[in-house]
């Protein structure tokens, strides 16, 4: 979900402490994790009601199917175990460099 370093983790905690304090930082990150924890519980129950609504006859949806890149992927390679990958260019032999953060 994400994709935090080392870094940036302690870097996070350390603004964390600074906001909050040593003595209000317990409390902060129980409530954090209470409303993490209800927020997932009211999905799962939302999940469980639209499947519920639906009746039998869609007995095998998946509400991760309405994602729109797994949706594409759904009905676009169905039957295909992977999308066929497209051809490197090679330079030297060598792939060339790959920027993930490039748009």
């Amino acid at each position: 979900m994400f994709n935090i370093s080392g870094g940036e983790f302690v870097v996070l905690l350390l603004l964390a402490l600074l906001i909050f304090g040593p003595d209000q930082l317990p409390k902060a990150a129980q409530q954090v994790g209470r409303v993490l924890r209800q927020l997932r519980t009211m999905a799962n129950s939302a999940s469980k009601d639209i499947k519920e609504g639906l009746g039998p006859e869609y007995k095998d949806f998946d509400v991760q199917d309405l994602n729109p890149k797994r949706f594409v992927q759904k009905h676009f390679w169905e039957g295909d175990e992977e999308p066929e990958a497209k051809p490197v260019a090679r330079l030297n032999g060598k792939r060339p460099p790959f920027d993930d953060e490039a748009t």
